[in-house]
């Protein structure tokens, strides 16, 4: 996967983007989250995962790796820089998780297929893609984002800030919404488990 040709990935995203589930296949009741961040620095990838419970945002464990990192980034075919140490960082964790939160874009992508979607896929898990920045698409005033004609997304408007939240796996994306609201807490602007994930893999990487 990790050597495959850009021309191939696209090939392979528009596949996989056929088998993504958009329904929710969760659990009644949903206890541990899971957030998933990397950061780069002297040609090494520092990835941290973190599992919060979602009633009380304690964390529950914590797993972090370094990795060289040899993908370089290419619009649209993000998984193929950060799907190796997500990935590697995930197999660490001794405890399992209910939902993984993505620092990428699942759905709302050109080839439907983004980041959380490959994830999604390769652990057979629900996963919800969370983006800082618009990849593709339009955001209407209900703050669905469209793209050739499908909600493919939604914009969560927090302290000034913007978020786009898609479909990863296993999940629809109102419930994703929803979820990722509730994970926004202590008048933060990002869902927490992705908060501390993206401070941990940065911390690793200064030091």
């Amino acid at each position: 996967m990790y050597s495959i040709s850009e021309s191939n990935a696209i090939l392979l995203q528009k596949k996989l983007a056929l088998d993504v589930i958009t329904k929710d296949i969760l659990p009644k009741k949903i206890k541990r989250v899971c957030g998933i961040d990397v950061s780069y620095r002297n040609d090494f990838a520092y990835c941290s995962a973190v599992i919060l419970d979602k009633n009380n945002m304690k964390i529950i464990e914590t797993k972090t790796s370094k990795l060289k990192s040899t993908a370089r980034y290419i619009p649209g075919l993000f998984m193929l820089k950060e799907s190796k140490p997500i990935l590697h960082t995930l197999k660490k964790l001794e405890k399992s998780f209910d939902i993984l939160l993505v620092d990428g874009n699942g759905l709302l992508h050109p080839r439907q297929c983004g980041l959380a979607c490959y994830i999604g896929l390769k652990l057979d898990k629900p996963v919800i893609g969370v983006a800082k920045s618009l990849l593709c698409g339009k955001v209407k005033p209900d703050s669905k984002v469209e793209y050739k004609g499908k909600v493919l997304g939604y914009e969560i408007k927090q302290n000034k800030k913007k978020l786009y939240v898609s479909i990863g796996h296993k999940i629809s994306l109102n419930t994703a919404v929803k979820i990722v609201k509730e994970l926004i807490v202590n008048n933060n602007w990002y869902p927490e488990p992705l908060r501390l994930a993206d401070f941990n893999s940065k911390q690793i990487a200064k030091s």
